[in-house]
């Protein structure tokens, strides 16, 4: 999938993630990631959004997350929802 132009999924609201995402000309995904949990799941959700990122066969992407506690399938879901968004045709 081809990044076409930035867009976001997700709220700020508590146990939700906040995903943006932009086009980029780096090869490897360029992740940021802000979470309450980060010191101890940091690594976990960093995980997740690899996987998603490689299922969604995504290439020169930026992104930044803002989690606020969200599980794993809501992580999943923003991260594709934001992908989708941004792969689209104008």
């Amino acid at each position: 999938m081809e990044i076409r132009k930035p867009a976001q999924a997700g709220t700020m609201e508590s146990g939700d993630v906040y995903v943006t995402v932009e086009p980029s000309t780096a090869e490897e995904p360029e992740i940021t990631l802000e979470s309450l949990v980060l010191e101890q799941y940091g690594h976990q959700i960093l995980q997740t959004i690899r996987e998603t990122l490689e299922i969604c066969r995504v290439t020169g992407v930026k992104m930044t997350v803002r989690d606020r506690g969200a599980l794993e399938y809501a992580i999943r879901s923003r991260v594709e929802t934001a992908l989708l968004r941004a792969g689209e045709e104008e």
